[in-house]
């Protein structure tokens, strides 16, 4: 007869089946790019949950029989794949495992017990996997898997006949199906070891998309046939594909590596697939490719650019081997497409303004300081290697940032948008500046429209000529007060303080070179308000604030 103690060890030996057979197919690339997904597809998911349905009931055949029980490891199983996968594998494998349970032994004292708490396994499983935060699960698994032991064992007292049968059974198999449950955290352990390697993997894929776009980046100041093609292949040696191509929605702009001869730039887009990703605007991908006119091609990554919501061209990734698409280079693909899309629009925007001549204003207004574009790249890809998360933040920060100054125009905008967009670059200046930066706001709820670009110039200012000009730290603190009659907003900075020479400058309407940006926005605020900026030394720092009456409904 075997004791409590010797079934428990029997129980842990085939748990360790479980995690031997886990451990080999985590090691498999594909399986393994499964797991580190947020998402699965339908495919996806019916193997997962086929692979626990079989765990589950591998758990059941190799139980161990006492007295009509079998004391297994399906509950292990089901619960594991449930706080994994989510309610689809462990209901599933939960039904599927019970339901075999109780057909192998139809009218047995715990067929029906093992039926019920399967099934309980599964939903409660699937409930810890939607609502438990992630780093606790395996916790919450042990006690699920337990729970659900103790009420297999509540039910065959309760349903057995006789009773003293069904306590003869419990008090044998109690303890070592509810310690053996401490193998589900194992289980649970391990793959979702897996699964956090993808932070890594994230980090390392938005440091190779931020590199590319350092590099490329002076390649957009002038957008042509040329510059696309040292774009392509930049992009081409650092994701070591075997060929790159960018085309617009019409034509192929460049191609880059094999097959490259028979490409011919500027000639229309045949694709079939590219056609579709400009169309749906979703990004393609596909393996052993039978109708593309370069054979020696196997796998293929297309997608699309996007601005303003529309699609404007593709890029195109291209691989001899099938199957290399992996699912990390997907998603620097991805974000590596959207900093393009961005770079192109502001090279767009940079070639029209230079060939339409615009007013010092509008010129004022578009502008996007290159300097300012390369700092905060190196920011985040420093941020990268340190803080994943934060340098996901920041290329938001720098995204919106920039959308801001592409979208703006002569006509006014709400404050609260403008300072939002203040925000942007002021986050992306604490984190190249750190602990010597500090960014406070003082905001009254209003309702007002100014010109755009007022307020962060002079943030910049406070930050550039008055922070940074000064040893250890400095606080700005932007403000927006209503005032009763007139709403005011005011930048003070802790820094060095502005010299009476500049205030002196800026009324005189003689500032030098350097301080044009002020002088820029005190001119507009002259112009639309009456009055200029209002300039005042601190002790220590800097105040420059200026007032809008409010408009009388």
């Amino acid at each position: 007869m075997n004791t409590s103690l010797e079934m428990l060890i029997h129980l842990f030996e085939r748990a360790a089946l479980l995690l031997i057979c886990l451990f080999f197919m985590i090691r498999v690339p594909r399986f393994k790019e499964s797991l580190q997904k947020d998402r699965h597809s339908y495919t996806e998911r019916l193997v997962i949950t086929l692979v626990f349905c079989l765990f589950a009931i591998f758990g059941t055949y190799s139980g161990i029989n006492v007295e009509g029980s079998l004391v297994n490891i399906r509950i292990i199983a089901v619960v594991s794949g449930g706080i994994l996968f989510g309610p689809w594998v462990g209901i599933i494998s939960g039904v599927v495992s019970g339901v075999h349970r109780y057909l192998i032994d139809i009218g047995g004292i715990t067929s029906v017990p093992c039926l019920i708490t399967s099934i309980f396994a599964g939903i409660i499983s699937g409930y810890i996997n939607r609502k438990v935060n992630r780093s606790v699960r395996w916790i919450y698994g042990i006690a699920a898997g337990m729970l659900c032991e103790i009420l297999t064992m509540l039910l065959i007292l309760a349903m057995a006949e006789p009773f003293s049968l069904g306590l003869d059974i419990v008090s044998k198999i109690a303890f070592p199906m509810i310690a053996g449950e401490v193998n589900i955290g194992l289980i649970v352990l391990l793959v979702m070891s897996v699964e956090g390697e993808k932070e890594t993997i994230a980090a390392r894929q938005a440091k190779l998309a931020l590199d590319i776009a350092n590099k490329t980046l002076p390649y957009f100041r002038s957008i042509n046939a040329e510059s696309l093609r040292k774009i392509c292949d930049i992009i081409k040696n650092d994701i070591k594909a075997d060929a790159v191509a960018i085309t617009d929605i019409e034509h192929v702009l460049a191609y880059v590596g094999f097959g490259e001869e028979r490409y011919v730039i500027g000639q229309e887009i045949i694709s079939d697939l590219t056609k579709e990703a400009i169309r749906t605007g979703k990004f393609i991908i596909r393996n052993q490719i039978a109708d593309h006119h370069t054979p020696q091609i196997h796998s293929l990554l297309i997608v699309p650019f996007e601005e303003h919501g529309e699609v404007t061209g593709t890029l195109k990734i291209y691989y001899r081997k099938a199957y290399k698409m992996t699912y990390s280079l997907q998603t620097m693909a991805i974000g590596l497409s959207q900093i393009i899309s961005t770079l192109m629009e502001v090279s767009r925007i940079e070639q029209m303004k230079e060939a339409a001549n615009k007013a010092e204003l509008k010129a004022l207004q578009t502008k996007i300081n290159p300097h300012f574009l390369f700092n905060a790249l190196n920011a985040i890809a420093s941020t990268t290697r340190r803080n994943p998360d934060k340098a996901r933040e920041l290329i938001i920060n720098l995204s919106g940032y920039m959308r801001y100054n592409l979208e703006v125009n002569d006509e006014l905008i709400d404050i609260h948008k403008e300072l939002e967009q203040v925000h942007h670059y002021v986050e992306i200046e604490k984190a190249r500046f750190g602990s010597r930066l500090t960014v406070e706001y003082d905001i009254d709820e209003v309702n007002v429209k100014i010109p755009s670009l007022l307020i962060q110039p002079l943030v910049e200012n406070a930050i550039i000529h008055g922070i940074l000009k000064k040893k250890g730290p400095g606080v700005v603190t932007i403000s927006v007060k209503d005032l009763g009659e007139k709403i005011r907003v005011s930048v003070k900075d802790t820094g060095v303080g502005i010299s009476e020479e500049v205030i002196n400058y800026l009324q005189h309407d003689t500032v030098p070179a350097n301080k044009i940006g002020l002088y820029n926005v005190h001119q507009r605020v002259k112009l639309i308000y009456g009055n200029g900026l209002v300039v005042h030394r601190l002790s220590p720092g800097t105040e420059v604030f200026f007032d809008m009456v409010k408009e009388k409904l």
